[in-house]
């Protein structure tokens, strides 16, 4: 048998189990056999393989023995294999539990979904499990901060202050780069200079309060990720002095999050993921905090499937859309690929004009500053199918 045989013999081998070793003749190394116990603990759920054997894995009931095999897939497998059967163990393993258990938490790698999980058992989480449940959700938070703060800031600080330029600028609040760029048609080379006929420039307001905007993330446990990650732009777009923001959870209550943004692991920790959903009361809420509606951005983050009174929530999402308020709704702010979502609600609203389509969180700030702009967000929406989908 050739090398390359021998190695897709290996691999098939990894992937059908026990059950493959007939055909495929066993594994020889010992790390092979490690990374196939740990395998078989996981997807042979039932303790049993196909040969009718016992495998030598199993998780069983016991922290350590959970602790030793987090081991064990981290020393195996990448980390993005890790978090899959992370998930996947915490789905077909039922080990919500020993998620309780500061020394379990410790050995897992953090990801959004691990965040989720967390997140939905707060309320029942131990004092003293919650320092280090902190600092899992901690260190996600941060990472998604690093990889997307910056281009937050860029792309909605550059559709304000195209909103805040004017063509008739005092001395101060003249962008030269700009009206360069927009006068080399009178470039004079005996003088070698640029004649500016149209000065651009900032207005006095530019740092003032420009636009309003107001996120009501749906908090039921399918919007997990979601949440995570609407919580941490929410917080971004809070440190923008040109910006009133405002962020609000719901589920069949409504709670107003706005005075924790300075930190989003505060906000998230005030979160219960979970529960019903009356979107119609949380849009009740957001009308209350809207006082300019020209100047709002309103973003609803939900799957739609509402248990309030449909009917009146139509009624004030046409309201605040004919008040002038710009209405957007996302289905889903994450990675997860397509959503499951109310697709009778989505068709109402449509019909109302206001776009309902999901979004990937790296599309996201390119979604805000086309918004702020006061721009066409159905037209963006398809442009950018596959990463935001309709």
């Amino acid at each position: 048998m050739s090398e390359i045989d021998e190695l897709q013999s290996r691999r098939w081998r990894l992937v059908l189990g026990g059950a493959a070793e007939s055909g495929l003749g066993g594994l020889g190394a010992a790390d092979d056999v490690a990374m196939d116990r740990a395998l078989g603990a996981l997807y042979d759920s039932d303790g049993q393989n196909p040969s009718g054997g016992r495998r030598s894995g199993g998780l069983g009931g016991s922290a350590p023995q959970v602790a030793r095999w987090l081991g064990d897939i981290r020393r195996y497998f990448p980390s993005t294999v890790v978090e899959v059967m992370q998930r996947d163990a915490v789905d077909r393993l039922n080990l919500t539990e020993l998620l309780l258990e500061p020394e379990l938490l410790e050995a897992v790698e953090p990801d959004v979904h691990l965040v989720g999980t967390l997140l939905s058992l707060n309320r029942v989480m131990p004092e003293t499990t919650k320092t280090t449940a902190r600092t899992v959700v901690e260190k996600v938070v941060r990472e998604i901060e690093r990889r997307l703060a910056a281009q937050t800031v860029a792309a909605v600080g550059g559709a304000l202050n195209r909103a805040a330029k004017v063509s008739r600028p005092k001395l101060r609040d003249i962008d030269w780069n700009t009206t360069i760029r927009k006068n080399l048609a009178n470039y004079l080379p005996d003088h070698k200079t640029v004649v500016p006929e149209r000065l651009v420039g900032y207005g006095r307001k530019a740092q003032a309060v420009r636009r309003d905007v107001v996120l009501a993330i749906d908090q039921s446990g399918s919007m997990a990720s979601s949440v995570v990650y609407a919580s941490v732009f929410g917080a971004v777009l809070a440190t923008m002095r040109s910006l009133k923001t405002s962020l609000i959870v719901f589920d069949t209550a409504v709670v107003d999050l706005t005075e924790k943004l300075s930190d989003p692991v505060d906000v998230l920790f005030g979160t219960q993921l979970g529960g019903g959903t009356d979107i119609n009361r949380a849009i009740a809420y957001s009308q209350s905090l809207i006082t300019r509606p020209s100047d709002t951005l309103f973003v609803l983050i939900s799957d739609l499937y509402e248990g309030g009174v449909r009917a009146e929530m139509l009624r004030r999402i046409r309201t605040l859309k004919d008040s002038g308020v710009q209405v957007i709704v996302l289905l889903a702010l994450s990675d997860e690929g397509a959503p499951s979502y109310d697709r009778d609600n989505a068709a109402a609203l449509n019909t109302l004009g206001v776009p309902a389509f999901a979004c990937t969180p790296d599309r996201f700030p390119d979604l805000l500053a086309v918004a702020l702009d006061k721009g066409d967000v159905e037209a963006w929406a398809h442009a950018n199918a596959g990463r935001a989908t309709t």
